[in-house]
């Protein structure tokens, strides 16, 4: 599996200062004047982050770099799944006429769940993305526009994903806030769509 590169956004202010991979946008913020003060959002949820630019570039890089996972030993009796394909176990509940209906079908409960999941990703695929966007772009817009007129509308129009009346009502934004908001809730879309 390839690691995606995690990106974000940093303001000082209304204005955005950088954005990018979070190590470039980390590196600018550590050559900006003592004292400046920024907001930054991790671009894929939207949410405030904090990152610590003290210290040398290989320290503030290194704090940066993903954790890897420990690799599972063997310790005892090998347990269910089949970690070599990334297949682990976990709990699942349900009601037991559910389980009644999964153990009926071809190949058991696994396989059922395993085609459901995968038909639910085909055919939902779009909802949950639009749902993903809507949720990044309202978590930036209250963390840094909540307070600005037509918030709640906006956010209203956001949810219905009525495109035109959400740029409408953020039109007299500060232009970074409002492009940033807009990339996040419609960044799927060409702007004649918007």
């Amino acid at each position: 599996m390839i690691p995606t590169i995690k990106t974000c956004t940093a303001f000082k202010g209304s204005h955005r200062f950088a954005s990018g991979p979070m190590a470039e946008v980390a590196l600018a913020m550590r050559d900006a004047p003592e004292g400046v003060m920024f907001l930054v959002f991790d671009d894929a949820t939207g949410r405030a982050i904090d990152i610590d630019t003290h210290g040398t570039i290989n320290e503030v890089i290194t704090r940066l770099a993903p954790v890897p996972e420990p690799e599972e030993t063997p310790s005892g009796p090998r347990g269910r799944g089949r970690p070599k394909l990334g297949v682990v176990a976990r709990e699942v509940t349900l009601l037991p006429r559910h389980w009644e209906w999964l153990g009926s079908q071809p190949g058991g409960a696994s396989v059922a769940l395993r085609k459901l999941v995968d038909e639910a990703r085909r055919t939902r695929g779009d909802r949950d993305r639009i749902r993903t966007a809507q949720e990044a772009a309202y978590h930036f817009m209250s963390a840094i526009a909540g307070n600005l007129p037509g918030f709640e509308e906006a956010a209203r129009a956001l949810f219905a994903h009525d495109r035109r009346r959400f740029v409408q009502l953020i039109a007299a934004w500060p232009e970074d806030l409002r492009d940033h908001a807009i990339k996040l809730a419609f960044a799927d879309l060409s702007p004649a769509e918007i």
